[in-house]
């Protein structure tokens, strides 16, 4: 028979004869209880009730002062690890969320933001913190860390004096400022007085086993805190985890197959640009506008073939990778990067070779970055020819990474199809060719009807506004027109009534007008709204997309004060700096702001997400 209950404001109930009874305690008393109650998990009421009963039989001037303590121990922060990730292209998201897993299977309770999510004041509330920083730029945070970045360095900063953290940094040391943002964040905490559990460590880009090896450090000391202040954790099966991340990724990519190669420049071009489509059918991938797709690429044959003669080997030889034996050509075709060369495979070469030129770039690091950005692997080999065994060659070499490239097609568009802007890296030296390792597979390696390892990249940075009539001015010369066929294709099929005005630059109109006719029958159509070019070399004096807009700086003001965003995507080096100065010279001119308060002005609109940027 169902009793009678008296329902309390949390929603649980209590029989009505326990109610009535007589209670020793006053109305607010209970009132107090009754809120504290409704907060507390059945754990935590199991030991609040032993632990009163504790004070119960304590003598009465003990009570007072247990319950002090007792409280002064609940004032600090609740045992937990937090994980943040401040990412620009979804490698530091991918590295916290295996965190988060592997926390999940040690039974550490964890908790994973996006910086961009997270409340910086929310630190003094922590007690075991990991970030996880790609660096952006010339040393710049990720767009989703600016506010986080700015607020720990800011008065309003908290003092952390219960925090323990660790800090993975992520980067490239062909740049100057390698991981800067994981320096950044490590030294603003350590100065708020926080304590660092385990040393930051700086990764370049084959970043899995150093990473790894943090990881399980990592993760065994916080256990052991965190095991020690709230008792035995239990560890959760693995397969419990794994099973809600089996999906397709990096470390999982999916077997695809190529649907059409085609070559979108002119005959006469310059440059060699192939729009890619790609089957996805069956696979449950997804995407959307702004995502990236990973390409996982093998080696040219021939490439490989060179390197191994011109270090005296036969390509027999055996080597591990992962731990498992292959030969040292399989090692170069399907796991270590062979194109692009960088500084410290430069440095451990020059001494390996005692090549006096190599030498002497390396005690100059501005030069040697120059000359690696310029050099690939096979032209610092034949600098001075050195017979290397099959393990010295390896152990000079970056493992193979996935290629990330703009996806420039809308799902609600292509259906289980997903299209790329390809443009192939090739340029001679002397009286050879070389190209770039992703690009040439794609369009030279790679037939109609093979198969091709692939996997989506999230990107939430650079997204189409919520408000289909929000006004959006897409800046993408060259392939940084790829995303943007995507944006006008969802705005298209979701018949997203803004405004949308493109820039589009390249070096003539005859040969490079990437998707010339789609762009004429939207501007046709009325779905865009505007569209300014910039061919660089069909005039005597070049003209490239940041002259466009100073020419429309009127316009492009209004359209900024009507709430438009704005996007822009493509190089890093040039491009996108010089369009982010255009800006600022806009908002100068037509805004009647002074510099500094113009680049104010510009910094707000990357913290508001209404300027947005994927450049590389």
């Amino acid at each position: 028979m169902n009793k009678d209950v008296v329902t309390m404001s949390s929603g649980n109930t209590l029989p009505q004869e326990l109610a009535s009874l007589a209670s020793p305690i006053n109305d607010s008393q209970l009132s107090q209880l009754q809120q504290t109650a409704t907060e507390l998990s059945p754990h935590q009421l199991a030991w609040l009730s032993g632990y009163f009963w504790g004070l119960s039989q304590a003598p009465a001037n003990r009570v007072g002062a247990a319950v002090s303590q007792a409280l002064s121990v609940t004032s600090t922060p609740q045992g937990q690890l937090t994980i943040i990730f401040a990412s620009q292209t979804g490698n530091a998201k991918g590295v916290a969320q295996q965190l988060q897993r592997e926390a999940q299977a040690l039974g550490i309770k964890v908790q994973l933001f996006d910086a961009s999510d997270y409340k910086g004041k929310d630190l003094a509330k922590e007690t075991h913190v990991i970030i996880v920083a790609s660096t952006n730029g010339e040393g710049e945070a990720p767009d989703n860390a600016l506010v986080l970045h700015e607020f720990l360095q800011s008065k309003k900063a908290p003092k952390l004096p219960h925090l323990k953290y660790g800090v993975i940094g992520l980067g490239d040391s062909s740049y100057e400022f390698f991981c800067q943002t994981g320096k950044d964040f490590d030294l603003f905490l350590e100065k708020l007085g926080a304590q660092r559990f385990i040393d930051r460590i700086d990764c370049d880009v084959d970043y899995a086993q150093p990473v790894a090896e943090w990881q399980a450090k990592a993760l065994q000391e916080v256990q052991q805190a965190l095991s020690s202040e709230q008792g035995q954790v239990v560890q959760l099966p693995l397969s419990q985890i794994d099973a809600k991340q089996a999906s397709y990724s990096k470390q999982n990519p999916y077997l695809a197959t190529l649907l059409t190669s085609q070559k979108i420049t002119g005959r006469d071009s310059g440059k060699d640009v192939r729009h890619i489509e790609i089957d996805l059918t069956d696979s449950g991938l997804t995407y959307q506008p702004g995502d990236a797709l990973g390409v996982w690429y093998e080696n040219n044959p021939q490439l490989v073939q060179q390197i191994l003669t011109l270090v005296g080997l036969t390509g027999d030889e055996q080597v591990a990778v992962d731990g498992s034996p292959c030969t040292v050509y399989d090692a170069l075709v399907n796991h270590y990067e062979i194109t692009a060369s960088n500084p410290q495979f430069i440095s451990q070469y020059a001494e390996l070779s005692a090549s006096k030129k190599l030498q002497k770039l390396v005690e100059n690091k501005d030069k040697l970055r120059e000359y690696s950005a310029q050099t690939q692997i096979i032209d610092v080999l034949k600098e001075k020819k050195c017979a290397l065994s099959a393990d010295q060659l390896i152990g000079l070499l970056r493992r193979l990474t996935p290629r990330l490239y703009s996806i420039a097609s809308s799902q609600r568009e292509v259906d289980e199809e997903v299209h790329l802007t390809v443009a192939v890296v090739e340029y001679p030296v002397n009286d050879e060719r070389r190209q770039g390792g992703a690009s040439s597979f794609i369009a030279h390696q790679l037939a109609e009807g093979e198969q091709v390892k692939i996997f989506v990249e999230a990107n939430n940075h650079f997204k189409l506004p919520e408000d289909d009539n929000t006004p959006i001015i897409m800046i993408g010369p060259g392939t940084g027109i790829a995303p943007f066929r995507s944006f006008i294709q969802e705005r298209d099929n979701r018949a997203a009534p803004g405004k949308n005005w493109l820039f589009f630059g390249d070096r003539t109109f005859t040969q490079d007008f990437l998707y010339q006719l789609e762009w004429q029958k939207y501007l046709k159509s009325g779905l865009l709204t505007r569209l300014d070019v910039a061919f660089s070399r069909d005039q005597h004096e070049k003209v490239y997309v940041q002259h466009r807009l100073l020419e429309q700086a009127e316009q492009v003001w209004q359209w900024i004060e009507q709430g438009a965003y704005l996007y822009v995507c493509g190089d890093a080096q040039y491009m996108a700096k010089d369009v982010h100065q255009a800006l600022i010279t806009i908002a100068i001119q037509q805004g009647g702001l002074d510099k500094d308060q113009a680049e104010q002005f510009i910094n707000d609109l990357r913290k508001a997400k209404r300027y947005q940027r994927d450049v590389y």
